[in-house]
């Protein structure tokens, strides 16, 4: 199956749902890719259809928001200029001369191949979280903290009965109310950055209010629901037999050691546990974009240095819904003055370029404050299984880099096959990189995700 369309965009999450709306009402025809089942990205995954929610909103923030996206988008579904392909999983996309040729596998099987064709693609294909190992993390019952949002929000079920929710970073305030309100006994919320840090970025921080009073309102929320929250703390084991029956987590000092007599033992059979996200970047490195970091690089117009090919949201750049809508919106704009041949007008999204601008400031400064504790690579033990797809060991990565002379993940990974199992190193790479002492650069690959082979014997010789 092939189908043709002016704007391919990948991934609907707030990002992507902004650009294909900005581009389809200003006569551009879209087809929007994406590996769920419902458009809303992880920010608004939506219940199950067939478990038949009545409240959906109230898993959700800023649902408003979400009802005029979903609306839009199914005015232009139904007026034919948006075609949403839902479980479409783009593992590949080619450019040739001024097209592009994006694959993708369709079905639950995934053994279906779809190339869809555009001039112009914008990536909006979101970001993924940021793990970090440590001893008995890999015991049933240890989950993300995006995944335990996910099974909430997405399958109406708790991850477990007592939930202990740890880490750093903005998201796991959302997950740490969310499952309380549910039913869940959250009995810790322990978060490895101390609010001095907070006030040390309180200028940056201060250029969104909003946000600042999202966040109160979150700490009020954990208040309702008795939830503990302690700071400065992090988890240094994971306890259990078949499955986890508790965590142990010590106090920080400021140089990230653990202060003396500080381990605390909380009973609990769930553990949601999250440092953050990582942009996914798969298509855009094969696509040959330039990164910056690990994000994707683009400009004012959300372009990337590829002709032809724009991005937006998180996969530029870890920055929350709001971000995501306005660098969509933007790019939406631009994508339709160049596809029409005329000269993009900056002052017809100067709002979201306003917004845009306030937002990076905002979570520039947050992602400074939100880093992973230093030291942690030191409290992993040797024996501690950092890949799990290859069951890898922290002393063989340590080994790789110390007496075998590692220097970079690549060797790292010829070396121990660490991140050559079905994730790909995304993630244990971050891990890799910190107990080696390599850079956590990007793995450029030929395809973004397992394709079988009969999908790549059916591919058009060209």
């Amino acid at each position: 199956m092939t189908e043709r369309a002016r704007l391919a965009v990948v991934g609907a999450g707030p990002a992507g749902l902004a650009g294909a709306l900005a581009a389809a009402a200003r006569g551009v025809r879209v087809t929007l890719l994406d590996a769920a089942d419902q458009a809303g990205g992880q920010f608004y995954r939506q219940p199950a259809r067939a478990l038949g929610a009545r409240s959906p909103e109230a898993l959700h923030h800023r649902w408003r928001t979400w009802e005029r996206l979903r609306d839009g988008v199914a005015r232009h579904i139904a007026a034919g200029r948006i075609t949403h392909l839902t479980d479409h999983h783009v593992w590949c996309v080619e450019r040739k001369r001024d097209s592009f040729s994006v694959h993708a596998l369709c079905g639950a099987a995934q053994e279906e191949g779809v190339t869809v064709r555009a001039d112009a693609l914008l990536l909006a294909t979101g970001g993924y979280e940021h793990v970090l190992p440590f001893p008995g993390w890999t015991l049933p019952g240890v989950v993300t903290a995006g995944g335990a949002q996910a099974m909430l929000k997405g399958g109406l079920v708790l991850p477990g009965r007592t939930v202990v929710v740890a880490g750093t970073g903005p998201l796991l305030l959302p997950v740490a109310t969310g499952l309380a309100a549910a039913g869940a006994r959250v009995s810790a919320l322990v978060e490895s950055t101390g609010p001095a840090a907070l006030l040390r970025r309180a200028p940056a921080l201060g250029a969104d209010p909003g946000k600042l009073a999202e966040g109160a309102w979150y700490a009020g929320q954990l208040a309702r629901h008795g939830v503990r929250v302690l700071l400065r703390r992090t988890v240094l084991e994971a306890h259990g037999t078949d499955r986890l029956e508790a965590v142990t987590v010590g106090a920080l000092e400021q140089d990230g050691r653990i202060r003396p007599g500080s381990a605390r033992r909380l009973p609990c059979d769930t553990l949601a546990v999250g440092h953050g996200m990582l942009p996914h970047t798969d298509l855009a490195e094969t696509l040959g974009c330039t990164l910056s970091g690990t994000a994707v690089h683009a400009d004012d117009e959300q372009r990337t240095d590829v002709p032809g090919v724009w991005a937006a949201g998180e996969t530029t750049g870890i920055g929350g819904a709001a971000l995501a809508l306005a660098e969509g919106h933007i790019a939406g704009r631009s994508i339709v003055a160049r596809l029409h041949g005329t000269a993009p007008d900056p002052h017809s999204w100067a709002a979201a370029a306003r917004a845009r601008n306030r937002q990076r400031t905002f979570f520039t400064a947050l992602t400074a404050v939100y880093a992973p504790p230093a030291g942690w690579a030191d409290r992993i033990t040797d024996a501690t299984v950092v890949c799990r797809c290859e069951e890898v060991t922290a002393g063989q990565v340590r080994t790789a880099a110390g007496p075998l002379g590692a220097g970079d993940l690549r060797t790292v990974k010829l070396l121990t096959r660490a991140g050559m199992g079905w994730c790909q190193g995304r993630m244990c790479a971050p891990a890799v990189a910190g107990l080696s002492g390599c850079p956590l650069t990007p793995g450029r690959r030929p395809f973004a995700r397992p394709v079988p082979l009969g999908v790549l014997a059916g591919l058009p010789d060209d």
